[in-house]
């Protein structure tokens, strides 16, 4: 409110309330309704989270986001607005595929919040496939914004509608292709991305090699030796894809020997498309031409920041120990409720943060390339100080000191004296901090 915060007035609840699922639908309508109008820019992205238990009937396994194979899981997808302040949240079971989440948001976007006509972004390259392009999002009158998979990338190149030998001059190229009728690809070019592939790409293969060795070794030692094609073919079976990397070996394996060898023409064309990646779009170059096009899908990273908050830096989501699937869903309801406030209260605080505070004045060569961090937030990195003198904090740090802010109950032991309450006396940092929150510190007498 225009008056502040204050601290009297906030109270804590213990756990996940019914009360707050029940009115789940109300509080994103109005978040919808603050922060979502026609025409707005939605980032949208789902991410997975592992259970304790095996009871909870949400609980399932599927493709784990969290690296934790064999655990029971949740999905939740997140939507956004275009500076990645949460609206709304949906949990899901736990092996459903990212296509299938995506009516449920068109659904939401039009029916529940009442919009005709938003962009919606889809975080994986395989959320908005063609068939919930042209059965979901497209009947809706919802334009859209993704990214091509890299079969999909390999296949435009192969056909000459993109030309490798334009990436001398430029690191954006926007084409059109008979595949993709009304749409638009901008095809993007990293170099760091590129040499970064290239090194990663060859560790693991070294890493395959050094797996497959010791069987090679195993078939040519004189004292018992592997043979029999069937035997030494499940010994490699069990460790040539660990990596994903068989698709790159020739492997010639015998009754009593086996030999492998790198396949060239395939490590030079995965090479070949290394750093590049298409975004495609519906929408006309009037509504939003190629730079800003990019810069839009480029902003999932804000919900990708959200889940990284959600995860391990502050909310702790993880592990979930509820069992009841509507306990479940307010669990995470909360999180992102949470998170809503926190949001807010890192673009009051990012002053104090050695969050970039000034991002517009960070200067980049191309929308391609990295993004750059502000002179301002270099300074604040090198000095640990702002630009006040006051030491920089992360978020948890600085909350952390604030909550060295504590109400004393002093009786005095004099006839006729109350008692009364007396707050700790903020230090400059604190004073800033609260100045920034627009909280006044206040406690009744």
């Amino acid at each position: 409110s225009s008056g502040g915060i204050h601290l009297s007035n906030l109270s804590v609840f213990p756990g996940p309330p019914h009360w707050l699922l029940e009115r789940q639908e109300a509080i994103e309508k109005r978040l919808a309704k603050k922060h979502l109008g026609d025409g707005a820019l939605v980032l949208y992205d789902l991410t997975s989270v592992y259970l304790e238990g095996r009871c909870c009937p949400l609980a399932r396994h599927g493709h784990s986001r969290d690296g934790k194979r064999g655990k029971l899981q949740i999905e939740f997808g997140l939507l956004c607005d275009r500076d990645g302040r949460p609206v709304a949240v949906e949990v899901f079971e736990g092996d459903t595929a990212d296509p299938m989440t995506v009516g449920a948001q068109v659904d939401k976007l039009r029916r529940r919040f009442g919009l005709s006509k938003v962009v919606l972004v889809g975080g994986d390259r395989g959320m908005l496939t063609e068939a919930r392009i042209r059965e979901e999002v497209a009947p809706a009158g919802l334009d859209w914004i993704s990214a091509l998979r890299s079969s999909a990338i390999r296949r435009l190149v192969e056909s000459g509608a993109v030309q490798m030998s334009l990436f001398d001059q430029t690191d954006l190229l926007e084409v059109r292709s008979e595949d993709y009728p009304g749409e638009r690809l901008m095809v993007c070019r990293n170099p760091l991305l590129q040499a970064e592939r290239a090194r990663k790409r060859e560790e693991l293969l070294q890493a395959t090699e050094r797996l497959l060795d010791p069987i090679v070794a195993a078939t040519g030692r004189e004292k018992r030796p592997l043979t029999g094609r069937e035997r030494i073919a499940l010994r490699v079976g069990r460790v040539i894809n660990k990596y994903k990397m068989a698709k790159h070996f020739h492997l010639d394996i015998s009754d009593d020997s086996f030999r492998y060898a790198r396949t060239p023409q395939s490590i030079a064309g995965e090479a070949a498309l290394d750093g590049l990646y298409v975004v495609r779009t519906s929408l006309h170059e009037n509504q939003l031409d190629a730079q800003r096009t990019v810069h839009a899908y480029k902003s999932l990273s804000r919900v990708e920041r959200a889940f990284r908050s959600f995860k391990t830096v502050d909310l702790k989501v993880r592990p979930v120990h509820h069992r009841a699937p509507q306990r479940v869903r307010a669990h995470v309801l909360l999180c992102m409720l949470a998170y809503y406030v926190e949001w807010h209260m890192r673009q009051r605080l990012a002053p104090l943060l050695f969050d970039d505070h000034d991002p517009a004045s960070a200067q980049r060569s191309s929308i391609v390339a990295p993004a750059k961090t502000s002179p301002s937030a270099q300074n604040k990195a090198r000095t640990k100080r702002t630009q006040e003198g006051l030491p920089v904090h992360s978020f948890r740090s600085l909350l952390d000191d604030l909550a060295t802010i504590v109400k004393n109950r002093l009786a005095p032991r004099l006839p006729g004296a109350q008692p009364f309450d007396l707050l700790t006396r903020p230090t400059p940092l604190q004073r800033q901090a609260f100045k920034l929150l627009d909280v006044q510190l206040e406690c009744s007498q």
